[in-house]
Protein backbone atom coordinates (compact mmCIF):
# COMPACT_ATOMS: atom_id res chain seq x y z
CA UNK A 1 0.00 0.00 0.00
CA UNK A 2 3.14 2.48 -0.46
CA UNK A 3 3.76 4.54 -3.45
CA UNK A 4 7.17 4.03 -5.18
CA UNK A 5 8.49 5.91 -7.85
CA UNK A 6 11.52 5.51 -9.99
CA UNK A 7 12.83 8.22 -13.04
CA UNK A 8 15.73 8.16 -15.47
CA UNK A 9 16.77 10.67 -17.55
CA UNK A 10 17.84 14.41 -18.38
CA UNK A 11 15.12 16.09 -16.09
CA UNK A 12 15.25 17.68 -12.80
CA UNK A 13 15.42 14.41 -11.12
CA UNK A 14 14.79 15.68 -7.51
CA UNK A 15 12.26 17.62 -8.66
CA UNK A 16 10.53 15.17 -10.85
CA UNK A 17 10.63 12.81 -7.95
CA UNK A 18 9.09 14.51 -5.46
CA UNK A 19 6.47 15.98 -7.53
CA UNK A 20 5.40 12.27 -7.99
CA UNK A 21 5.30 11.45 -4.92
CA UNK A 22 3.12 14.16 -3.73
CA UNK A 23 0.44 12.40 -5.77
CA UNK A 24 1.55 9.17 -4.35
CA UNK A 25 0.40 10.64 -1.04
CA UNK A 26 -3.01 8.91 -1.40
CA UNK A 27 -1.54 5.45 -1.29
CA UNK A 28 0.48 5.88 2.30
CA UNK A 29 2.10 9.25 4.23
CA UNK A 30 3.48 7.76 7.16
CA UNK A 31 7.11 8.34 5.90
CA UNK A 32 8.75 8.67 2.64
CA UNK A 33 12.42 9.44 1.27
CA UNK A 34 14.25 9.66 -1.80
CA UNK A 35 17.73 8.35 -3.29
CA UNK A 36 19.37 10.07 -6.29
CA UNK A 37 22.72 8.93 -8.30
CA UNK A 38 24.09 12.05 -7.97
CA UNK A 39 27.87 11.43 -9.86
CA UNK A 40 29.14 8.79 -8.16
CA UNK A 41 27.39 9.25 -4.73
CA UNK A 42 24.00 8.49 -3.59
CA UNK A 43 22.03 11.37 -2.20
CA UNK A 44 19.46 10.33 -0.04
CA UNK A 45 17.04 12.20 2.51
CA UNK A 46 14.41 10.04 4.22
CA UNK A 47 12.28 10.65 7.38
CA UNK A 48 8.80 10.06 8.96
CA UNK A 49 6.27 12.46 7.72
CA UNK A 50 5.37 13.65 4.02
CA UNK A 51 8.00 14.56 1.38
CA UNK A 52 7.02 18.32 1.62
CA UNK A 53 7.58 18.15 5.39
CA UNK A 54 11.16 15.87 4.29
CA UNK A 55 12.54 17.65 1.49
CA UNK A 56 12.53 21.34 0.29
CA UNK A 57 12.32 22.98 -2.78
CA UNK A 58 15.66 24.32 -1.89
CA UNK A 59 17.40 21.43 -2.73
CA UNK A 60 16.25 21.10 -5.76
CA UNK A 61 19.11 22.74 -7.80
CA UNK A 62 22.10 21.47 -5.59
CA UNK A 63 21.13 17.72 -6.52
CA UNK A 64 22.25 17.57 -10.70
CA UNK A 65 21.79 13.35 -11.05
CA UNK A 66 19.57 12.18 -13.83
CA UNK A 67 18.65 8.37 -11.71
CA UNK A 68 16.56 8.00 -8.70
CA UNK A 69 14.36 6.46 -6.83
CA UNK A 70 11.56 7.38 -4.43
CA UNK A 71 8.54 5.96 -1.66
CA UNK A 72 5.78 7.24 0.21
CA UNK A 73 5.00 4.82 3.12
CA UNK A 74 2.12 3.23 5.01
CA UNK A 75 3.47 0.92 7.36
CA UNK A 76 3.12 -2.94 7.52
CA UNK A 77 6.28 -4.12 9.10
CA UNK A 78 7.70 -1.16 11.87
CA UNK A 79 6.38 1.83 12.88
CA UNK A 80 6.68 4.98 10.99
CA UNK A 81 9.88 6.59 11.88
CA UNK A 82 13.72 7.30 9.88
CA UNK A 83 14.80 3.94 9.93
CA UNK A 84 12.09 2.16 8.47
CA UNK A 85 11.36 4.83 5.79
CA UNK A 86 12.20 3.94 2.54
CA UNK A 87 14.95 3.85 0.32
CA UNK A 88 16.73 1.12 1.82
CA UNK A 89 20.41 0.39 1.65
CA UNK A 90 22.91 -2.58 2.27
CA UNK A 91 25.80 -3.30 4.36
CA UNK A 92 28.19 -0.94 1.58
CA UNK A 93 25.89 2.36 1.31
CA UNK A 94 25.86 0.96 -2.60
CA UNK A 95 22.92 -0.40 -3.54
CA UNK A 96 19.19 1.37 -2.79
CA UNK A 97 15.61 -0.45 -2.89
CA UNK A 98 12.05 0.75 -2.69
CA UNK A 99 9.30 -1.64 -2.05
CA UNK A 100 5.46 -2.27 -2.26
CA UNK A 101 4.51 -5.10 -0.91
CA UNK A 102 4.99 -8.19 2.07
CA UNK A 103 7.19 -10.40 2.21
CA UNK A 104 6.22 -13.17 4.63
CA UNK A 105 9.12 -14.94 4.90
CA UNK A 106 11.42 -12.19 5.79
CA UNK A 107 12.70 -13.60 9.64
CA UNK A 108 14.20 -17.00 7.88
CA UNK A 109 16.00 -14.90 5.31
CA UNK A 110 16.96 -12.41 7.99
CA UNK A 111 17.96 -14.70 10.11
CA UNK A 112 20.13 -16.29 7.28
CA UNK A 113 21.77 -13.03 6.35
CA UNK A 114 22.33 -12.43 10.03
CA UNK A 115 24.27 -15.30 9.75
CA UNK A 116 26.12 -13.88 6.66
CA UNK A 117 27.52 -10.53 9.10
CA UNK A 118 24.70 -8.42 7.44
CA UNK A 119 23.59 -5.56 9.69
CA UNK A 120 20.06 -4.28 10.09
CA UNK A 121 18.79 -0.81 10.63
CA UNK A 122 15.01 -1.25 10.11
CA UNK A 123 12.10 -3.05 11.97
CA UNK A 124 10.85 -3.82 7.95
CA UNK A 125 10.75 -6.41 5.94
CA UNK A 126 11.31 -4.41 2.82
CA UNK A 127 15.56 -3.69 4.33
CA UNK A 128 15.69 -7.70 4.01
CA UNK A 129 15.22 -7.82 0.25
CA UNK A 130 17.74 -4.96 -0.24
CA UNK A 131 20.98 -7.30 2.04
CA UNK A 132 19.61 -9.91 -0.17
CA UNK A 133 20.72 -8.44 -3.46
CA UNK A 134 23.94 -7.88 -1.74
CA UNK A 135 24.45 -10.98 -0.93
CA UNK A 136 23.71 -12.07 -4.60
CA UNK A 137 25.65 -9.33 -6.31
CA UNK A 138 28.68 -10.07 -8.70
CA UNK A 139 28.83 -6.96 -10.84
CA UNK A 140 25.45 -7.65 -12.18
CA UNK A 141 22.47 -5.96 -10.60
CA UNK A 142 19.93 -7.77 -12.85
CA UNK A 143 21.13 -11.09 -11.65
CA UNK A 144 21.59 -10.33 -8.35
CA UNK A 145 17.73 -9.39 -8.12
CA UNK A 146 16.43 -12.27 -10.26
CA UNK A 147 18.43 -15.07 -7.61
CA UNK A 148 17.11 -13.20 -4.50
CA UNK A 149 13.23 -12.78 -5.93
CA UNK A 150 13.54 -16.55 -6.39
CA UNK A 151 13.88 -16.57 -2.77
CA UNK A 152 11.25 -14.89 -1.26
CA UNK A 153 7.63 -15.43 -1.00
CA UNK A 154 5.32 -12.59 -0.48
CA UNK A 155 4.45 -9.81 -2.58
CA UNK A 156 6.32 -6.79 -4.75
CA UNK A 157 6.65 -4.35 -6.46
CA UNK A 158 10.18 -3.02 -6.24
CA UNK A 159 13.12 -0.86 -7.90
CA UNK A 160 16.71 -1.04 -7.47
CA UNK A 161 19.48 0.73 -7.86
CA UNK A 162 23.73 0.27 -7.79
CA UNK A 163 25.52 3.66 -7.27
CA UNK A 164 28.23 2.64 -9.89
CA UNK A 165 25.30 1.60 -12.58
CA UNK A 166 23.07 4.05 -14.11
CA UNK A 167 20.12 1.61 -14.34
CA UNK A 168 16.96 0.34 -12.32
CA UNK A 169 15.86 -3.03 -12.23
CA UNK A 170 12.35 -3.35 -11.37
CA UNK A 171 10.35 -6.79 -10.24
CA UNK A 172 6.75 -7.56 -10.27
CA UNK A 173 4.48 -9.73 -7.80
CA UNK A 174 1.05 -9.13 -6.85
CA UNK A 175 1.42 -5.01 -6.57
CA UNK A 176 1.49 -3.16 -9.27
CA UNK A 177 3.82 -1.45 -11.13
CA UNK A 178 4.08 0.26 -14.49
CA UNK A 179 6.72 1.61 -16.92
CA UNK A 180 6.06 5.05 -18.07
CA UNK A 181 7.92 6.03 -21.77
CA UNK A 182 8.61 10.07 -22.22
CA UNK A 183 10.71 11.55 -24.43
CA UNK A 184 14.11 9.74 -23.80
CA UNK A 185 12.57 9.52 -20.22
CA UNK A 186 11.82 6.42 -18.36
CA UNK A 187 9.57 6.51 -15.42
CA UNK A 188 8.65 3.86 -13.13
CA UNK A 189 5.50 3.74 -10.65
CA UNK A 190 3.32 1.91 -8.55
CA UNK A 191 0.51 4.61 -9.99
CA UNK A 192 -0.18 6.13 -12.86
CA UNK A 193 -0.97 9.53 -11.02
CA UNK A 194 2.95 10.12 -10.61
CA UNK A 195 3.96 9.71 -14.30
CA UNK A 196 0.33 11.49 -16.29
CA UNK A 197 2.42 15.29 -15.93
CA UNK A 198 5.59 13.27 -17.53
CA UNK A 199 4.01 11.03 -20.35
CA UNK A 200 0.57 9.08 -21.07
CA UNK A 201 2.46 6.21 -22.32
CA UNK A 202 2.40 3.14 -20.35
CA UNK A 203 3.74 -0.40 -19.72
CA UNK A 204 1.68 -2.75 -17.02
CA UNK A 205 3.85 -5.03 -16.02
CA UNK A 206 2.98 -8.66 -14.99
CA UNK A 207 3.55 -10.87 -12.04
CA UNK A 208 6.89 -12.44 -12.26
CA UNK A 209 8.32 -9.46 -14.88
CA UNK A 210 11.83 -8.21 -14.05
CA UNK A 211 12.83 -5.21 -16.45
CA UNK A 212 15.94 -3.06 -16.51
CA UNK A 213 15.54 0.45 -17.05
CA UNK A 214 18.87 2.22 -18.80
CA UNK A 215 18.94 5.33 -20.28
CA UNK A 216 16.22 5.93 -23.16
CA UNK A 217 15.44 2.08 -23.24
CA UNK A 218 13.71 -0.85 -21.25
CA UNK A 219 14.00 -4.55 -21.46
CA UNK A 220 11.74 -6.80 -20.03
CA UNK A 221 11.95 -10.75 -19.10
CA UNK A 222 10.24 -13.32 -16.45
CA UNK A 223 11.94 -14.74 -13.68
CA UNK A 224 12.91 -17.63 -15.74
CA UNK A 225 14.78 -15.69 -17.68
CA UNK A 226 12.39 -15.27 -20.70
CA UNK A 227 11.96 -11.96 -23.03
CA UNK A 228 8.39 -10.89 -22.80
CA UNK A 229 6.76 -8.35 -24.90
CA UNK A 230 4.13 -5.77 -23.19
CA UNK A 231 2.33 -3.76 -24.88
CA UNK A 232 2.16 0.03 -24.47
CA UNK A 233 -0.79 1.74 -23.36
CA UNK A 234 -1.93 5.69 -23.22
CA UNK A 235 -3.80 7.21 -20.83
CA UNK A 236 -7.33 8.30 -20.84
CA UNK A 237 -7.40 10.89 -18.25
CA UNK A 238 -4.99 14.35 -17.42
CA UNK A 239 -3.12 15.89 -15.05
CA UNK A 240 -6.77 18.77 -14.76
CA UNK A 241 -8.33 15.56 -13.48
CA UNK A 242 -6.13 15.04 -10.57
CA UNK A 243 -6.31 18.39 -9.60
CA UNK A 244 -8.60 19.98 -6.82
CA UNK A 245 -10.23 22.82 -9.32
CA UNK A 246 -10.57 25.20 -6.46
CA UNK A 247 -12.13 22.65 -4.19
CA UNK A 248 -10.39 21.98 -0.50
CA UNK A 249 -10.24 18.44 -0.43
CA UNK A 250 -10.56 15.91 -2.97
CA UNK A 251 -12.84 13.98 -1.51
CA UNK A 252 -15.44 16.77 -1.91
CA UNK A 253 -14.12 17.47 -5.11
CA UNK A 254 -15.18 13.93 -5.98
CA UNK A 255 -17.98 14.62 -3.68
CA UNK A 256 -19.48 16.81 -6.60
CA UNK A 257 -18.06 14.95 -9.48
CA UNK A 258 -20.77 12.53 -9.03
CA UNK A 259 -23.21 13.91 -12.17
CA UNK A 260 -20.34 13.71 -14.25
CA UNK A 261 -19.07 10.14 -13.02
CA UNK A 262 -22.96 8.91 -13.32
CA UNK A 263 -23.00 10.42 -16.63
CA UNK A 264 -19.50 8.76 -18.00
CA UNK A 265 -20.80 5.31 -16.70
CA UNK A 266 -24.30 5.19 -18.71
CA UNK A 267 -22.36 6.82 -21.28
CA UNK A 268 -23.51 4.66 -24.48
CA UNK A 269 -24.83 1.98 -22.31
CA UNK A 270 -28.62 2.46 -22.89
CA UNK A 271 -29.83 2.97 -26.09
CA UNK A 272 -33.16 2.54 -27.83
CA UNK A 273 -34.57 0.95 -24.56
CA UNK A 274 -31.98 -1.49 -24.22
CA UNK A 275 -28.62 -2.39 -22.17
CA UNK A 276 -25.69 -2.02 -24.20
CA UNK A 277 -22.59 -4.16 -22.67
CA UNK A 278 -19.36 -5.62 -24.04
CA UNK A 279 -19.29 -8.73 -21.43
CA UNK A 280 -19.37 -12.17 -22.78
CA UNK A 281 -22.32 -13.64 -20.55
CA UNK A 282 -24.62 -16.71 -21.11
CA UNK A 283 -27.93 -15.95 -18.52
CA UNK A 284 -29.09 -19.50 -19.53
CA UNK A 285 -26.17 -21.04 -18.11
CA UNK A 286 -25.58 -19.15 -14.74
CA UNK A 287 -26.84 -20.80 -11.88
CA UNK A 288 -25.43 -18.66 -9.05
CA UNK A 289 -23.85 -15.21 -8.84
CA UNK A 290 -21.14 -14.46 -6.40
CA UNK A 291 -20.36 -10.89 -6.18
CA UNK A 292 -16.67 -10.44 -4.02
CA UNK A 293 -14.97 -7.25 -2.42
CA UNK A 294 -13.55 -4.90 0.40
CA UNK A 295 -14.71 -2.20 2.25
CA UNK A 296 -16.83 0.60 -0.09
CA UNK A 297 -16.90 -1.85 -2.67
CA UNK A 298 -18.70 -4.89 -0.63
CA UNK A 299 -21.65 -1.93 -0.03
CA UNK A 300 -21.81 -1.95 -3.39
CA UNK A 301 -22.01 -6.15 -3.49
CA UNK A 302 -24.89 -6.21 -1.21
CA UNK A 303 -26.58 -3.14 -3.03
CA UNK A 304 -26.10 -5.42 -6.28
CA UNK A 305 -27.41 -8.68 -4.87
CA UNK A 306 -30.91 -7.09 -3.72
CA UNK A 307 -31.28 -5.46 -7.84
CA UNK A 308 -29.73 -8.41 -8.99
CA UNK A 309 -32.23 -11.23 -7.49
CA UNK A 310 -35.08 -8.70 -7.38
CA UNK A 311 -34.15 -8.10 -10.90
CA UNK A 312 -33.12 -11.47 -12.48
CA UNK A 313 -33.97 -13.68 -9.90
CA UNK A 314 -30.59 -15.61 -9.72
CA UNK A 315 -29.44 -16.26 -6.29
CA UNK A 316 -26.37 -13.95 -5.36
CA UNK A 317 -23.95 -14.23 -2.59
CA UNK A 318 -21.51 -11.95 -0.92
CA UNK A 319 -18.69 -12.34 0.41
CA UNK A 320 -15.57 -10.35 1.56
CA UNK A 321 -12.72 -11.03 -0.72
CA UNK A 322 -10.83 -11.30 2.69
CA UNK A 323 -12.69 -14.35 3.62
CA UNK A 324 -13.51 -16.01 0.18
CA UNK A 325 -9.99 -16.16 -0.79
CA UNK A 326 -9.26 -18.62 2.17
CA UNK A 327 -12.56 -20.26 3.07
CA UNK A 328 -13.27 -23.45 1.55
CA UNK A 329 -15.83 -22.12 -1.04
CA UNK A 330 -17.74 -24.15 -3.31
CA UNK A 331 -17.84 -23.01 -6.96
CA UNK A 332 -18.47 -24.55 -10.11
CA UNK A 333 -18.70 -23.51 -14.28
CA UNK A 334 -22.15 -22.55 -13.72
CA UNK A 335 -21.10 -19.66 -11.32
CA UNK A 336 -20.06 -16.02 -12.41
CA UNK A 337 -17.79 -14.38 -9.99
CA UNK A 338 -18.30 -10.21 -9.98
CA UNK A 339 -15.39 -8.57 -8.41
CA UNK A 340 -15.66 -5.04 -7.62
CA UNK A 341 -12.01 -2.99 -7.09
CA UNK A 342 -11.92 0.59 -7.82
CA UNK A 343 -8.27 0.23 -7.99
CA UNK A 344 -8.40 -3.36 -9.52
CA UNK A 345 -5.14 -4.05 -7.52
CA UNK A 346 -7.04 -4.69 -4.46
CA UNK A 347 -4.94 -7.44 -3.24
CA UNK A 348 -7.75 -10.07 -1.41
CA UNK A 349 -10.35 -9.04 -4.58
CA UNK A 350 -7.27 -10.23 -6.79
CA UNK A 351 -6.88 -13.58 -4.78
CA UNK A 352 -10.33 -14.53 -4.66
CA UNK A 353 -10.31 -13.41 -8.80
CA UNK A 354 -7.87 -16.33 -9.12
CA UNK A 355 -9.26 -18.61 -7.06
CA UNK A 356 -12.47 -18.48 -8.83
CA UNK A 357 -10.41 -18.82 -12.25
CA UNK A 358 -8.86 -21.65 -10.63
CA UNK A 359 -12.33 -23.05 -9.88
CA UNK A 360 -13.54 -22.70 -13.57
CA UNK A 361 -16.42 -20.27 -12.80
CA UNK A 362 -16.94 -17.24 -14.88
CA UNK A 363 -15.56 -14.17 -14.10
CA UNK A 364 -16.54 -10.63 -14.24
CA UNK A 365 -14.66 -7.11 -12.74
CA UNK A 366 -16.06 -4.13 -12.25
CA UNK A 367 -12.94 -1.33 -12.01
CA UNK A 368 -12.36 1.99 -12.64
CA UNK A 369 -8.63 2.02 -13.05
CA UNK A 370 -7.81 1.27 -17.33
CA UNK A 371 -4.95 -1.44 -17.21
CA UNK A 372 -5.47 -2.17 -13.72
CA UNK A 373 -4.44 -6.33 -13.00
CA UNK A 374 -7.92 -7.47 -12.34
CA UNK A 375 -8.72 -5.59 -15.55
CA UNK A 376 -6.46 -7.99 -17.48
CA UNK A 377 -7.35 -10.81 -15.75
CA UNK A 378 -10.84 -11.76 -15.88
CA UNK A 379 -13.16 -12.67 -18.69
CA UNK A 380 -14.98 -9.70 -19.51
CA UNK A 381 -14.76 -6.60 -17.57
CA UNK A 382 -16.92 -3.22 -16.88
CA UNK A 383 -14.51 0.02 -16.38
CA UNK A 384 -16.53 2.90 -14.41
CA UNK A 385 -14.66 5.41 -15.79
CA UNK A 386 -15.33 7.48 -13.28
CA UNK A 387 -11.77 9.20 -13.96
CA UNK A 388 -9.02 9.27 -11.06
CA UNK A 389 -10.51 8.71 -7.33
CA UNK A 390 -7.64 10.14 -4.64
CA UNK A 391 -9.72 11.00 -1.75
CA UNK A 392 -8.85 7.67 0.44
CA UNK A 393 -12.77 7.36 1.28
CA UNK A 394 -14.19 6.30 -1.92
CA UNK A 395 -17.72 8.42 -3.18
CA UNK A 396 -17.91 8.45 -6.85
CA UNK A 397 -16.54 5.12 -7.33
CA UNK A 398 -18.98 3.45 -5.48
CA UNK A 399 -21.85 5.24 -6.70
CA UNK A 400 -20.63 4.20 -10.06
CA UNK A 401 -20.52 0.99 -8.98
CA UNK A 402 -23.87 0.48 -7.53
CA UNK A 403 -25.04 2.00 -11.22
CA UNK A 404 -23.12 -0.62 -13.25
CA UNK A 405 -24.60 -3.78 -11.24
CA UNK A 406 -28.24 -2.17 -11.93
CA UNK A 407 -27.27 -2.42 -15.66
CA UNK A 408 -25.59 -5.64 -15.53
CA UNK A 409 -29.03 -6.82 -13.77
CA UNK A 410 -31.03 -5.19 -16.77
CA UNK A 411 -28.46 -6.81 -18.43
CA UNK A 412 -29.24 -9.80 -17.68
CA UNK A 413 -32.81 -9.90 -17.78
CA UNK A 414 -32.47 -8.29 -21.42
CA UNK A 415 -31.01 -11.42 -22.50
CA UNK A 416 -33.47 -13.63 -20.38
CA UNK A 417 -35.92 -12.54 -23.67
CA UNK A 418 -37.66 -9.73 -21.58
CA UNK A 419 -38.63 -6.24 -22.09
CA UNK A 420 -37.21 -4.01 -19.92
CA UNK A 421 -38.93 -1.32 -17.83
CA UNK A 422 -39.32 2.17 -19.19
CA UNK A 423 -39.74 4.24 -15.99
CA UNK A 424 -36.70 2.38 -14.62
CA UNK A 425 -34.17 3.15 -17.77
CA UNK A 426 -35.35 6.77 -17.59
CA UNK A 427 -34.92 6.99 -13.98
CA UNK A 428 -31.21 5.37 -14.20
CA UNK A 429 -30.88 8.13 -17.08
CA UNK A 430 -31.97 11.17 -14.55
CA UNK A 431 -29.56 10.36 -11.87
CA UNK A 432 -27.10 12.71 -12.66
CA UNK A 433 -29.60 15.67 -12.58
CA UNK A 434 -31.30 14.34 -9.20
CA UNK A 435 -27.89 14.05 -7.60
CA UNK A 436 -26.92 17.91 -8.45
CA UNK A 437 -29.99 18.79 -6.52
CA UNK A 438 -29.02 17.26 -3.83
CA UNK A 439 -24.94 18.70 -4.29
CA UNK A 440 -27.23 21.88 -4.31
CA UNK A 441 -28.32 21.29 -1.09
CA UNK A 442 -24.88 21.03 0.57
CA UNK A 443 -25.36 23.93 3.26
CA UNK A 444 -28.07 22.69 4.81
CA UNK A 445 -26.29 19.24 5.19
CA UNK A 446 -23.16 21.37 6.61
CA UNK A 447 -25.58 22.94 9.48
CA UNK A 448 -26.68 19.69 10.49
CA UNK A 449 -22.98 18.77 10.64
CA UNK A 450 -21.78 21.60 12.46
CA UNK A 451 -24.36 20.34 15.37
CA UNK A 452 -23.52 16.88 15.48
CA UNK A 453 -19.23 17.20 14.73
CA UNK A 454 -18.52 16.66 18.60
CA UNK A 455 -20.69 13.27 19.26
CA UNK A 456 -18.76 10.23 20.02
CA UNK A 457 -20.85 7.61 18.53
CA UNK A 458 -23.63 7.63 15.27
CA UNK A 459 -25.94 4.98 14.33
CA UNK A 460 -27.39 4.63 10.86
CA UNK A 461 -30.60 2.96 9.79
CA UNK A 462 -31.95 1.33 7.04
CA UNK A 463 -33.94 -1.16 5.57
CA UNK A 464 -34.07 -3.61 2.29
CA UNK A 465 -32.30 -2.12 -0.28
CA UNK A 466 -31.07 0.67 1.85
CA UNK A 467 -29.35 -1.27 4.60
CA UNK A 468 -26.15 -1.23 2.86
CA UNK A 469 -26.25 2.17 2.31
CA UNK A 470 -26.36 2.84 6.14
CA UNK A 471 -23.41 0.14 6.49
CA UNK A 472 -21.86 2.71 3.73
CA UNK A 473 -22.77 6.28 5.90
CA UNK A 474 -21.29 4.84 8.99
CA UNK A 475 -17.76 3.31 7.14
CA UNK A 476 -17.75 6.87 5.84
CA UNK A 477 -17.97 8.49 9.45
CA UNK A 478 -15.68 6.36 10.49
CA UNK A 479 -12.64 6.51 7.92
CA UNK A 480 -12.56 10.69 7.66
CA UNK A 481 -14.21 11.90 11.05
CA UNK A 482 -12.93 9.01 13.24
CA UNK A 483 -16.02 8.94 14.94
CA UNK A 484 -17.72 5.28 16.07
CA UNK A 485 -20.21 4.73 13.58
CA UNK A 486 -22.61 1.43 13.25
CA UNK A 487 -24.99 0.36 10.45
CA UNK A 488 -27.78 -2.00 11.11
CA UNK A 489 -30.95 -3.14 9.55
CA UNK A 490 -33.40 -1.23 11.27
CA UNK A 491 -35.30 -3.92 12.32
CA UNK A 492 -32.25 -5.44 14.11
CA UNK A 493 -31.86 -2.71 16.38
CA UNK A 494 -34.14 -4.14 18.67
CA UNK A 495 -31.45 -7.13 19.08
CA UNK A 496 -29.29 -5.21 20.35
CA UNK A 497 -28.35 -1.69 18.95
CA UNK A 498 -31.42 0.08 20.94
CA UNK A 499 -29.80 -0.48 24.38
CA UNK A 500 -27.02 2.28 23.19
CA UNK A 501 -29.83 5.06 22.78
CA UNK A 502 -30.51 8.37 24.80
CA UNK A 503 -30.41 11.79 24.63
CA UNK A 504 -26.16 12.01 23.24
CA UNK A 505 -27.27 8.92 20.56
CA UNK A 506 -27.56 10.34 16.88
CA UNK A 507 -29.07 8.05 14.03
CA UNK A 508 -29.26 8.32 10.97
CA UNK A 509 -32.64 6.69 9.70
CA UNK A 510 -32.88 6.22 5.16
CA UNK A 511 -36.51 6.41 4.73
CA UNK A 512 -37.53 6.83 1.74
CA UNK A 513 -40.10 5.71 -0.45
CA UNK A 514 -40.32 2.01 -0.70
CA UNK A 515 -41.79 -1.26 0.41
CA UNK A 516 -40.62 -1.02 3.77
CA UNK A 517 -41.36 2.65 4.58
CA UNK A 518 -44.12 2.14 7.43
CA UNK A 519 -41.61 -0.13 8.76
CA UNK A 520 -38.96 2.31 9.09
CA UNK A 521 -42.24 4.89 10.51
CA UNK A 522 -42.15 2.69 13.16
CA UNK A 523 -38.20 1.93 13.93
CA UNK A 524 -38.15 5.83 13.91
CA UNK A 525 -40.89 6.03 16.71
CA UNK A 526 -39.07 3.29 18.81
CA UNK A 527 -36.10 5.50 18.63
CA UNK A 528 -38.22 8.89 19.35
CA UNK A 529 -39.46 7.05 22.65
CA UNK A 530 -35.93 6.77 23.59
CA UNK A 531 -34.89 10.31 23.59
CA UNK A 532 -32.63 9.75 20.43
CA UNK A 533 -31.48 12.23 17.95
CA UNK A 534 -33.30 11.61 14.34
CA UNK A 535 -31.92 12.71 11.18
CA UNK A 536 -33.85 11.28 8.51
CA UNK A 537 -32.83 10.87 4.89
CA UNK A 538 -36.40 11.04 2.75
CA UNK A 539 -38.02 11.70 -0.38
CA UNK A 540 -41.44 12.02 0.91
CA UNK A 541 -42.83 15.31 2.16
CA UNK A 542 -44.90 13.01 5.30
CA UNK A 543 -46.15 14.91 8.22
CA UNK A 544 -45.12 11.51 10.39
CA UNK A 545 -41.39 11.97 9.57
CA UNK A 546 -41.42 15.74 10.09
CA UNK A 547 -43.43 14.87 13.81
CA UNK A 548 -40.96 12.14 14.54
CA UNK A 549 -37.24 13.90 13.05
CA UNK A 550 -35.09 16.17 14.87
CA UNK A 551 -33.89 17.54 11.30
CA UNK A 552 -34.90 15.91 7.90
CA UNK A 553 -32.76 16.11 4.80
CA UNK A 554 -35.01 15.99 1.61
CA UNK A 555 -34.05 14.02 -1.57
CA UNK A 556 -35.47 14.00 -4.88
CA UNK A 557 -38.05 11.56 -5.35
CA UNK A 558 -37.05 8.04 -7.22
CA UNK A 559 -38.00 4.70 -7.26
CA UNK A 560 -36.72 1.84 -5.09
CA UNK A 561 -33.90 0.13 -7.42
CA UNK A 562 -32.49 3.92 -7.52
CA UNK A 563 -32.74 4.89 -4.13
CA UNK A 564 -29.37 3.78 -2.51
CA UNK A 565 -27.54 5.93 -4.96
CA UNK A 566 -29.80 9.30 -3.94
CA UNK A 567 -29.40 8.18 -0.27
CA UNK A 568 -25.45 7.89 -0.76
CA UNK A 569 -25.14 11.85 -1.43
CA UNK A 570 -26.07 13.45 1.92
CA UNK A 571 -24.43 10.91 3.99
CA UNK A 572 -21.22 11.43 2.04
CA UNK A 573 -21.61 15.05 2.68
CA UNK A 574 -22.60 14.88 6.15
CA UNK A 575 -19.77 12.61 6.82
CA UNK A 576 -16.90 14.86 4.95
CA UNK A 577 -18.29 18.44 6.47
CA UNK A 578 -17.62 16.92 9.93
CA UNK A 579 -14.33 15.64 9.50
CA UNK A 580 -13.83 19.14 7.67
CA UNK A 581 -15.19 21.23 10.64
CA UNK A 582 -13.31 19.07 13.37
CA UNK A 583 -10.12 20.00 10.97
CA UNK A 584 -9.13 16.27 9.93
CA UNK A 585 -6.90 15.97 7.07
CA UNK A 586 -9.96 14.78 5.18
CA UNK A 587 -7.96 13.35 1.51
CA UNK A 588 -5.69 11.27 3.69
CA UNK A 589 -7.21 10.07 7.10
CA UNK A 590 -5.16 8.25 9.55
CA UNK A 591 -3.99 4.47 9.20
CA UNK A 592 -5.71 4.49 5.78
CA UNK A 593 -4.53 3.95 2.28
CA UNK A 594 -6.43 4.60 -0.84
CA UNK A 595 -5.28 0.82 -2.25
CA UNK A 596 -4.67 -2.35 -0.89
CA UNK A 597 -2.39 -3.57 -2.58
CA UNK A 598 -1.25 -5.63 0.70
CA UNK A 599 -3.02 -8.42 2.59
Amino acid sequence: MCGILGYLGDGETLSILFNGLKRLEYRGYDSAGIAVLNKQDVFLIKDKGTISEICKPELFSQINGHLGIAHTRWATHGEPNKDNAHPHFDCKKEIFLVHNGIIENYNTLKRFLENKNHKFISETDSEVLVHLIEHFYNDNLEVAVSKALALVEGTFGLIVIHKKNKEMVIAKRGSPLIIGVGEGDIFVSSDAAALIEYTKKVIYLEDNDIAVIQEGNYSIKNLSGQDVIREIHEIKWDLNQIEKKGFKHFMLKEIFEQPESLSNVLRGRIKNDKIKLTIDLNPSSLSRIIITACGTSWHSALIGKYLIEKIVGIPVEVDYASEFRYRDSIINKNDLVIVLSQSGETADTLAALRKSKSRGAQTLGIVNVVGSTISREVDSGIYLHAGPEIGVASTKAFTSQVVTLLLISLFIKQNQGYKLDNILLNEILSLPEKVKIILDKQDDIKKIAEIFKSKNNFLYLGRGINFPVALEGALKLKEISYIHAEGYPAAEMKHGPIALIDKEMPVVFLATNGTVFEKILSNIEEVRARGGKIITVTDREDESIKRLSDYVLYVPKTIEEISPIINSIPLQLLAYHIADLKGLNVDRPRNLAKSVTVE
